[in-house]
C-alpha cells in the first residue's frame, strides 16, 4: 500500500481507510475552495459597478459618436451604468495611457482607432504600451475617401494619377498630421504606385477641412462623416474610396484598388481593455457589443457614413489589429514616419 502524503514514510495509516479518505477528500476539498482566486467570483458577478468607455479624443467625432450609441445599448444588457469619459490630449495617448494603467476587471475599456492600437509604430518614447490592450470588440468599420478641391482639374482617380506622374512632387495632400490616416494612406498610394507628392500636415481634420476649402491643399482623405457634408454640397470632388469594394451610395465612384490592385486603406472603431483582463470578461463585454451593434438602430447611426458594424469576436479583432500591423509597419517604415 502507498502511503498517503503527510503519513511517515514506511508506516501504515491507522484507523480506517474509508473514513481516512473521505476525510481528506473533504478536507482537500475545502482547501480548493478557499483557495479560489477573488477574480473569479469578480467574474461571475460582472459587472459589478459602472463601466467606463474612454474616448481618448473630443466629443462630436465618429469615435464619441460610436461609444455613446454602444454606451446606451450596453447600460441596457447590463443594467449598470455605461458612461462615455472624453479624455482628449497627445494625439490620443492621454486616454490611452489611463486605460493602460486601469485595473484589469473590465470596468475601464477604451474605445479608439485602429492605429491606437499599433501606436508604438509611430510614437517611439509612450509611457505604456499599445500591444499591451486586450482585444474586445470592434464597433464598426468604415472606408475612407479621396477629395480633392472644387477647382483641381482633374474629375477621377485616374486623371489625379496622370497629373502627379506628369508633374512630380507639385501636388499637394493635406493630413490630420504626420502619421494620421491620410499621411499613411498618401503613402501607401506613393509606394504602391511610385508616384510623388507634397505632404502638409494640419492639427486635425476640420483644419484639413478648411484647408481643402481654401485651396491650400490640392487632396486628401478621410471618412465621409468628416468629408461627406462637403462632397454633397459640392464644395469637394470625390475621387475614389479607399475601402476594398465601392460604396453603395456612391456606385459610380471607383475603389482606389481597381486602379492599384490590392490598395486598401479603412479604418475601424474598436474596445480594447487593459492588459491582463480574463477572457470570461472580455467574452461577456464582446457578446453584448455584437448584439448591440447589430440593432437596427445602430445601423441607421451608421448608414450616413456608410459604415458597417462588426461587433464578432476578441479573436476577430486581434485579426485586425493584426492586418492593421501587418499593412501599415512596412510604410512606415519605408517613409520613416516617427512622431515625437
Amino acid at each position: 500500500m502507498q502511503h498517503q502524503e503527510g503519513d511517515p514514510p514506511g508506516n501504515t495509516p491507522r484507523g480506517t481507510g474509508a473514513s481516512r479518505g473521505v476525510a481528506r477528500r473533504t478536507l482537500l476539498a475545502g482547501a480548493a475552495l478557499g483557495a479560489t482566486p477573488f477574480p473569479a467570483r469578480a467574474q461571475d458577478a460582472f459587472p459589478s459597478r459602472a463601466v467606463t468607455i474612454v474616448v481618448p479624443f473630443p466629443p462630436g467625432g465618429t469615435l464619441d459618436t460610436l461609444a455613446r450609441a454602444v454606451a446606451e445599448k450596453l447600460r441596457a444588457s447590463f443594467r449598470q451604468p455605461v458612461v462615455v469619459d472624453n479624455r482628449a490630449g497627445g494625439a490620443g495617448h492621454v486616454g490611452a495611457a489611463q486605460v493602460a494603467r486601469a485595473q484589469p476587471d473590465g470596468h475601464t475599456l477604451l474605445c479608439a482607432p485602429q492605429m491606437s492600437f499599433n501606436a508604438d509604430l509611430l510614437y517611439p518614447d509612450l509611457n505604456y504600451d499599445p500591444r499591451g490592450f486586450e482585444p474586445v470588440s470592434v464597433l464598426a468599420t468604415y472606408p475612407n475617401v479621396l477629395v480633392a478641391r472644387q477647382d483641381l482639374p482633374v474629375s477621377s482617380l485616374a486623371e489625379l494619377l496622370a497629373r502627379v506622374r506628369e508633374q512630380p512632387d507639385r501636388l499637394t495632400y493635406g493630413s490630420q498630421g504626420s502619421g494620421q490616416i491620410a499621411h499613411l494612406t498618401f503613402k501607401l498610394l506613393e509606394m504602391m504606385t511610385g508616384l510623388r507628392m507634397m505632404h502638409v500636415p494640419y492639427r486635425g481634420s476640420a483644419p484639413l477641412l478648411t484647408a481643402l476649402l481654401s485651396g491650400e491643399v490640392d487632396v486628401s482623405a478621410d471618412n465621409l462623416l468628416t468629408m461627406g457634408g462637403q462632397v454633397a454640397a459640392g464644395r469637394l470632388k470625390l475621387l475614389a474610396v479607399t475601402g476594398r469594394d465601392r460604396l453603395p451610395a456612391f456606385p459610380d465612384i471607383p475603389a482606389v484598388g481597381e486602379l492599384v490592385p490590392g490598395f486598401v486603406s479603412d479604418t475601424w472603431t474598436a474596445i480594447g481593455a487593459p492588459p491582463r483582463t480574463p477572457a470570461e470578461i472580455r467574452g461577456r463585454l464582446a457578446a453584448a457589443i455584437d448584439q448591440a451593434v447589430h440593432t437596427a438602430d445602430f445601423r441607421d447611426k451608421l448608414a450616413d457614413v456608410q459604415a458597417e458594424p462588426f461587433g464578432r469576436t476578441p479573436e476577430a479583432m486581434r485579426d485586425l489589429v493584426r492586418e492593421s500591423r501587418e499593412r501599415w509597419a512596412p510604410v512606415i517604415r519605408t517613409a520613416e514616419i516617427r512622431v515625437e
